[in-house]
């Protein structure tokens, strides 16, 4: 058992040289929120999927296998979180859950946040049969869970057309088991809003965030990343920790957005202008300036 009072991350995600997806957006955050992070990459690609040219090594199933099994047997495998983001393959996801039994075995009191990531707006870009492993294999075991609007109603098979809805999806989402339910972004603003819902047993609550013209990625390996941070910093306070996650997000967001405008006046911006600033807002990440708040709406 660790003796260390420092809460110590495990993240099983991508990983690109350049850019900020995966690891790369989780790990830098989560260090300096003050948690040790042990990272194991499941690609190192040269650049995230939206760029033109993709190269680098997949990690398989053996190989993430011989890793866990070093830890172990070094016995530097006591967690107190665990995190996980873009799996490949069915296989590979099932592998997932085989690892949070072991560390459970460990830290009975591990805490595992899952982003299951499948795809978003309508199209998944991931393979179609990781879905069911999702549904029915990982999700249960998940204590914080943070999809987006077109993973939630996937993984539930239901639709979310309004708030209602949303709850109806959040409430499904729970019924599997997921204590803490986090739809990190919805359509169901005014157009111009994402709309964040954070929800657990007890109460949950709302949030806006202004939508930029432009596609980020790496926003949702950041949101469950500090999601994970600050619901341990303020004792798993709810209301607080979806505000301090979203102000992060939206401050780093519009910076990277306007810098990229700056340079890039109108039209799409090139993958390359859009990466997300992290290191230029480390002062945020450490101590966000909550805008705006959230509202509750059940509880």
């Amino acid at each position: 058992m660790s003796t260390n009072s420092t809460p110590k991350v495990l993240s099983i995600q991508s990983h690109v040289v350049h850019g900020y997806v995966g690891n790369k957006s989780a790990v830098f955050p989560l260090q300096v929120l003050g948690f040790e992070v042990d990272a194991i990459n499941t690609v190192q690609f040269s650049t995230h999927t939206a760029y033109k040219h993709i190269k680098g090594p997949i990690l398989n199933n053996q190989d993430l296998e011989e890793l866990i099994e070093g830890l172990r047997l070094n016995d530097v495998d006591y967690y107190t979180h665990f995190l996980t983001g873009y799996s490949r393959s069915p296989d590979s996801l099932k592998q997932i859950a085989q690892i949070i039994k072991k560390l459970r075995h460990k830290n009975p009191n591990l805490i595992y946040v899952c982003d299951p990531v499948m795809g978003d707006n309508g199209k998944m870009y991931v393979p179609e049969d990781i879905l069911p492993v999702y549904r029915d294999v990982v999700v249960p075991l998940a204590d914080i869970l943070t999809p987006n609007q077109f993973e939630a109603e996937l993984i539930t098979g239901l639709k979310m057309k309004d708030l209602a809805g949303a709850l109806r999806v959040i409430d499904a989402l729970h019924d599997r088991g997921v204590k803490t339910v986090v739809l990190s972004s919805t359509d169901l603003g005014n157009g111009e809003n994402i709309v964040g819902i954070a929800s657990n047993k007890d109460s949950c609550y709302k949030i806006e965030m202004a939508k930029l013209n432009a596609n980020f990625t790496g926003t949702g390996d950041l949101f469950a990343a500090l999601f994970l941070a600050w619901f341990h910093k303020t004792n798993k306070n709810l209301k607080l920790t979806l505000e301090k996650t979203t102000a992060t997000l939206q401050h780093i967001v519009k910076d990277t957005y306007d810098k990229a405008r700056a340079i890039h006046a109108s039209g799409k911006i090139p993958p390359a202008l859009i990466e997300l600033r992290l290191i230029q807002n480390k002062i945020t990440i450490e101590d966000p300036k909550i805008t705006v708040e959230s509202t509750k709406i059940r509880g």
